[in-house]
Formats: C-alpha cells, structure tokens, sequence
C-alpha cells in the first residue's frame, strides 16, 4: 500500500505542515526523551512517556509528506506508515512499536508496574535512534522542515 491509497480508503486526509509544526512536535520528542531518561520515575511512566516521544517522531513523517491520520485508528496508523515512508526496512521497527502502543495501553489502563526498568531502557535507545534516522529522512527529503543544524535539538 501507498498514502494516496490510504487516503483513498479514508485513513489519511491531506494536511499542509510547517517548519513551526515540524519543530514542535521535534521539542516534544526532546522534552519526552529527557523525561523518559530520569531514574526516579516507575518503568511504567518512562515507558509511556518514551512512547509518546516515539509516536511523536512517527507524527513527524505523515504532515511532512503531506497527511494526517484520520480519527480512527490514528495512532495505529501513525506508526504503520514508518515502513511507507522511511522504507520496508522499517517494518520491524513499526511491529515494535505497535506492541509498545498495545502495552502502553495496558499500562495507562489497566496494570500498574507492567513494564519493567529494561522495557523502559530499550524503549528510550530505540526512540534515540529513529530521532535520528527521522531528523536524517527530514533533511534529505523535506530540508526546509528539518531544523538547521545549529539549532538541532539533541
């Protein structure tokens, strides 16, 4: 499947982003990475917030070729485009992520100390590594989106 095809079905709808867009949702995924990296917060919570940071770098790509989710399934959707856009490569990365969204739910929910210190940890490494991968992709296909490296967050 493409995005036009899935805007086709319903699931996305056009969205024209900007630079001031882009770099919001890139000061959340700092703000959440730094938050998810303090020791004396519960594995549960550093997870959850290094989720929304890795949901956050996923939300970067959509408005930047040009989408928006749709309401159902948005956060689903979201990180099932990884793979559309930054390539199959990113396949795993999104299975990966979809069962960090399912556990995350479960966690907000209806469990309290569901994740543990190392789910946590591998969480926020991950979310280090496709804010790179996502502030590389930005660069070399949307460079007017992507922050200056003077001002590069990180």
């Amino acid at each position: 499947m493409t995005l036009p095809t899935w805007a086709e079905h319903g699931w996305l709808k056009a969205h024209k982003t900007s630079a001031q867009e882009i770099g919001n949702l890139l000061a959340i995924v700092e703000r959440d990475l730094q938050d998810a990296s303090v020791s004396n917060l519960s594995p549960d919570w550093r997870f959850g917030i290094a989720y929304n940071a890795a949901l956050k770098l996923c939300t970067i790509l959509l408005p930047a070729e040009g989408y928006r989710p749709t309401q159902g399934l948005a956060h689903f959707r979201t990180i099932q485009s990884l793979p559309l856009i930054l390539g199959e490569g990113r396949r795993a990365d999104a299975s990966y992520l979809d069962a960090c969204r399912l556990k995350r739910n479960t966690l907000e929910y209806d469990c309290a100390g569901c994740a543990t210190e190392a789910d946590a940890n591998e969480l926020v490494q991950f979310v280090q590594g496709l804010r790179e991968a996502v502030l590389g992709w930005l660069l070399g296909q949307h460079p007017g989106l992507a922050p200056s490296p003077r001002t590069r967050l990180g």
